[in-house]
């Protein structure tokens, strides 16, 4: 995606569009944010169209239409498509707040899967680390302050 705004002047489309086609599959890096909530809330939107195609395509008597089918379809093809991208920008996010991406995987073990929901959130909502990490700069700085501190140290 070639743009000229900043990042703080993105709104949800433009954070959508980062991550679908520069981010695709980028497990590098780190992800703020903002970029990571935008991207959720367009996913959200993206995917209640094909279900509310789906409910209309139930019929009065509780059977399903051709319209359920194709509803049922998009939302398949669209959870396959977003898939990997929501993968990443999640461990982009994990990166950003200093947490290796392997955490990601509390929220899917069975057992621990509730208690990980939860840590998980609390790591998606935490600010991110300061400076300089194993993963990257912080993207909130910019490259800018990296320059400015050349000769200050």
């Amino acid at each position: 995606m070639q743009t000229n705004k900043l990042e703080a002047d993105y709104n949800m489309l433009d954070w959508w569009k980062k991550v679908m086609f520069d981010n695709y599959a980028n497990f590098e890096g780190r992800a703020r944010r903002s970029e990571y909530w935008y991207f959720g809330l367009m996913n959200l939107l993206i995917l209640i169209i094909p279900v509310i195609i789906m409910f209309t395509g139930i019929g009065a008597g509780g059977g399903e239409g051709p319209l359920f089918f194709i509803g049922a379809g998009v939302l398949g093809l669209a959870g396959l498509a977003l898939f990997l991208p929501s993968l990443a920008v999640a461990v982009r996010r994990l990166h950003d707040t200093g947490k290796s991406g392997w955490w990601y995987l509390i929220g899917v073990i069975p057992i621990v899967s509730y208690i990980g929901g939860i840590v998980l959130l609390v790591f998606y909502c935490t600010d991110s680390q300061a400076g300089s990490n194993k993963w990257g700069h912080n993207p909130k700085e910019g490259w800018y302050n990296e320059i400015n501190k050349i000769g200050t140290e």
